[in-house]
């Protein structure tokens, strides 16, 4: 039954976004985010014909990845779209620096790994540049902006897009930028007529797609603001 349910939805969904393509005349993704969703409902999903799902933590990304390969559904996307830095605080720097460098090492393994959404330092740039080295692969990335400036929100802060797209560009051959990502507050996703989150992204978007000479996407808006996201 639960199946069936999330599946209905699931339509409809992809109904609206189709038609939000139609209107802007562009190509829409949608990702669909399946954290505490078992891989029986992630798998009925894909049966529908949804093939990118974004997911938040690192082990449950890797358990389900596991699970839907086995289920037969070689062609899934996986999205990581949780934070890159781990939120406990250690006395000792180089515990940070190890416990992060072995989180990315399981994204970056993981089967199906389509891109990671949430890149916001240098820092992380250069580690998931190391291991794609050894790994001898390439991975798509888009840059997660702080569009609301809250504190408790990752992403680099506008202001600080250009260096850090400059610092991939130059220093990251293994990491392919392909557009910029963000996570509205949640009182401009009440807001029926307009977001200036969105709003901020598209305006850095075209900025630096012109600065770049190439296209750049974008990815923004959940379920309650998704129509907002006007390209």
């Amino acid at each position: 039954m639960a199946t069936e349910i999330v599946a209905k939805n699931l339509l409809n969904v992809l109904k609206c976004v189709a038609e939000l393509g139609v209107q802007y005349a562009v190509d829409v993704r949608l990702v669909a985010v399946s954290k505490t969703f078992s891989a029986d409902l992630i798998f009925a999903c894909y049966q529908q014909g949804q093939r990118h799902f974004g997911e938040n933590y690192v082990d449950e990304l890797e358990s389900k990845a596991s699970e839907l390969a086995l289920l037969g559904a070689s062609d899934i996307c996986w999205h990581f779209i949780g934070r890159l830095q781990s939120n406990k605080v250690f006395l000792i720097k180089y515990r940070i620096i190890k416990m992060v460098l072995l989180k990315i090492k399981k994204i970056c393994a993981i089967h199906g790994l389509w891109c990671i959404e949430t890149l916001d330092s240098a820092k992380h740039s250069d580690l998931i540049q190391s291991i794609m080295v050894v790994l001898k692969k390439e991975l798509k990335v888009f840059i997660q902006v702080n569009t609301s400036s809250e504190k408790n929100k990752g992403g680099v802060e506008p202001e600080g897009l250009d260096d850090l797209v400059s610092h991939i560009e130059q220093n990251c051959p293994n990491l392919s930028f392909i557009g910029l990502m963000t996570i509205g507050s949640i009182s401009e996703s009440k807001n029926p007529e307009t977001n200036s989150d969105f709003e901020l992204l598209v305006k850095l978007r075209n900025e630096l797609a012109a600065r770049l000479n190439r296209t750049l996407e974008l990815s923004m808006g959940m379920s309650s603001d998704y129509q907002l996201g006007k390209f």
